[in-house]
């Protein structure tokens, strides 16, 4: 017979609790529905306000095209870089940054040479181990690139203990900050970001970051519209052991050569080489396409080769032995009809002897052509060459010779070239003309002003809104992660 369960004493009656105890509780945060609300959810970085935050304010207020094609190409790298940052536990807002450094074009190179979107210096990025040789330039590397800003920010907030002046190192050089800090402690003076005597160009780092940062919070305020970006990831990493063209990796992805680039762009050569294993960005519905079709190419992956100069050789002679004409030689290389090409120097020449119409294909195929942009006239200095003109703004050197009238690759300094691109020179406040150096897709960039003395990291020189013409803030003279 089973024993009888013991009874159990009477429920208690449960009161409601009366609405008045919600009244004060906060709502939770609606989830972020896409990229733009994760960035604003994580702002931490104390805002500016005053006039130079209004006047950046205004200047991309005036400028909607300008920010729609910022905002178009961030959509490629946005997600991973909200990412890192946020794995790191950094402001949000610092994925804000290349648009201020680079208007997120991953090719803008300053004219003192920083490159990519976080605008490192060639000496900083040596120093922070990215990769700057024959086959690529890891300063564009948007993994790589990302990876060590974000390290080097912060080391900066480190030494700090404050994003503002952390920001104001990684413009203005960190040696800059410190030495700026003793002084005004020195005299007891405040040693924060306000208080610290610096460039122009730096004075405005960060209220432009704020302009960007109010914008992306309200687009509406100011009169404009950001395209949604979903928080997913645009793009996955394929590894692969093999060398390839990057013109057959982009078919074998069935994405544009142009797109594949943008998402590529550390590439020096049109060739995927230079080390044993290689990281392939593609977006996430490319993927799997491309793995399935290289594993059934039955066709050479690689066009190019490398070529060492070997002694008591001339160029010409190298160029007969690839059936090239030594323009197209020098073309492909980015060297001036003059250029005296040293023992040991490495040149690029097709993989095996070719018809004069495939390497007269694989020259084109070096750049892709912008199918759009302005026109405008380029002042032809000593040492330049078509293929360097034609790469620094994303066009042909056949492009240039079909504007121009020309038939070969001499070029006299001081001679006008007509170029259509979406890269256009802008006038200094000075007088003097400095041009942003960028390839394919570039925003149009300019005032790429001086450096500020003794600045050992100061990206992007002072671009100042002008009533004469736009002066986007970016590719500036001096780049932002510099040595």
């Amino acid at each position: 017979m089973p024993t009888p369960l013991p009874s159990l004493p009477p429920l208690a009656r449960v009161e409601p609790f009366p609405a008045a105890a919600f009244a004060d509780l906060e709502p939770l945060p609606a989830p972020a529905t896409d990229l733009w609300d994760r960035i604003v959810a994580g702002y931490a970085i104390p805002d500016l306000d005053g006039p130079l935050v209004a006047k950046w304010e205004q200047w991309y207020a005036d400028r909607p095209e300008y920010v729609a094609r910022m905002v178009e190409r961030s959509r490629r790298y946005l997600y991973h870089i909200v990412s890192e940052v946020a794995a790191r536990n950094m402001p949000a807002e610092i994925a804000l940054l290349p648009m201020i450094e680079s208007a997120y074009n991953p090719n803008a190179l300053s004219t003192s040479r920083a490159s990519g979107i976080w605008q490192f210096m060639p000496s900083t990025g040596r120093h922070y181990g990215l990769a700057q040789n024959f086959w690529v330039d890891s300063r564009r590397d948007v993994l790589a690139a990302t990876d060590k800003a974000l390290v080097y920010l912060t080391k900066l907030h480190k030494d700090f203990s404050d994003w503002q002046l952390a920001l104001a190192g990684y413009n203005w050089g960190e040696g800059n900050v410190g030495r700026a800090i003793t002084k005004n402690q020195a005299v007891g003076a405040p040693a924060d970001y306000d208080n610290l005597p610096m460039p122009e160009e730096t004075r405005n780092y960060l209220p432009k970051l704020q302009a960007i940062k109010n914008i992306v919070r309200d687009p509406e305020k100011y009169g404009l519209a950001l395209a949604d970006i979903p928080d997913a990831p645009y793009f996955t990493v394929v590894k692969t052991t093999k060398k390839m063209d990057t013109k057959l990796a982009a078919e074998l992805a069935e994405m544009p050569l142009a797109d594949f680039l943008a998402l590529n762009p550390q590439h020096n050569r049109p060739v995927i080489a230079g080390a044993d294993e290689h990281s392939i960005l593609l977006p996430i519905d490319r993927a799997e396409i491309f793995a399935a079709k290289l594993e059934l190419t039955d066709q050479p992956l690689v066009s190019w080769q490398a070529y060492r100069m070997r002694p008591n050789e001339t160029l010409r002679q190298v160029a007969g032995r690839y059936a090239m004409s030594i323009e197209t030689l020098q073309a492909v290389n980015g060297l001036s009809a003059r250029a005296k090409v040293p023992v040991g120097h490495t040149l690029l020449v097709p993989a095996q002897l070719p018809s004069k119409e495939v390497v007269a294909s694989l020259a084109q195929a070096v750049f892709t052509s912008v199918p759009s942009g302005r026109t405008f006239y380029y002042t032809v200095k000593r040492g330049d060459t078509l293929y360097r003109i034609g790469a620094r703004y994303g066009v042909t050197a056949q492009e240039l010779r079909a504007w121009n009238g020309l038939t070969g690759e001499a070029l006299n300094a001081g001679r006008k070239l007509r170029v259509t691109s979406d890269v256009v020179p802008v006038a200094q406040a000075g007088g003097k003309t400095k041009r942003a150096v960028a390839t394919k897709g570039a925003v149009k960039q300019g005032n790429l002003a001086g450096k500020p003395a003794a600045s050992k990291a100061s990206p992007n020189g002072k671009p100042e809104p002008s009533a004469k013409r736009p002066v986007p803030p970016t590719a500036r003279a001096n780049g932002s992660a510099g040595g």
